[in-house]
């Protein structure tokens, strides 16, 4: 990689808001004390952490760009435009800041929409996101309590608040998202039969 971590801190927080990195820290603060908890690595889970929302202050325009002149997940576009910062992120991680650990592309590529067979970085980056301390929903509390010994019951948790959110709102669920959750609660029962 090219950058020191000051290096990153300081490019990424300035293509943002402050209430947007205020964000970005609890992320990065959240997904160590998770990696740590878990057992995954906590230097990849803060650098996930502070480059998941990189693009999120980007022009729409400029993320669909990315996304057509790079080939890359095309189905996103037919879907809520706030899905495109996780696929850009991942993608301007690599190619501008020479980040090349798939697994954490993976986690920074994943953290909105989840995916099948979600690895434990996945994991932690998506929770990290909807638990960090500025978060504030009606049953974050509930997510947190769960995050203290289940990463799976906790994002199955998130990814139910974020799909009734969204059938409140008659806005259409990205079907990774759907499969992500289907996915974690077949892998807990197949556990629950061991």
């Amino acid at each position: 990689m090219e950058y020191t971590r000051d290096e990153l801190i300081e490019s990424v927080s300035s293509g943002m808001p402050a209430k947007r990195w205020r964000h970005t820290e609890g992320v990065m603060e959240t997904s160590v004390l998770l990696c740590e908890r878990f057992g995954a690595d906590p230097q990849k889970g803060d650098l996930a952490a502070l480059l998941h929302d990189l693009a999120k202050y980007w022009p729409i325009e400029e993320q669909v760009a990315v996304i057509q002149d790079n080939n890359l997940n095309l189905e996103l576009l037919q879907h809520d435009k706030q899905l495109l910062h996780a696929e850009v992120a991942a993608f301007v991680s690599q190619r501008d800041y020479g980040v090349e650990d798939p697994e954490v592309l993976d986690a920074i590529r994943y953290h909105t929409s989840g995916r099948v067979g979600m690895t434990l970085l996945d994991k932690i980056v998506c929770l990290a996101d909807y638990i960090e301390p500025g978060r504030d929903f009606p049953g974050v509390d509930k997510i947190r309590e769960l995050a203290q010994h289940s990463l799976d019951e906790a994002l199955i948790a998130g990814f139910d608040s974020t799909i009734s959110f969204l059938i409140e709102k008659r806005k259409v669920i990205f079907p990774l998202t759907m499969l992500a959750r289907n996915d974690l609660i077949q892998g807990l029962s197949r556990k629950s039969l061991e």
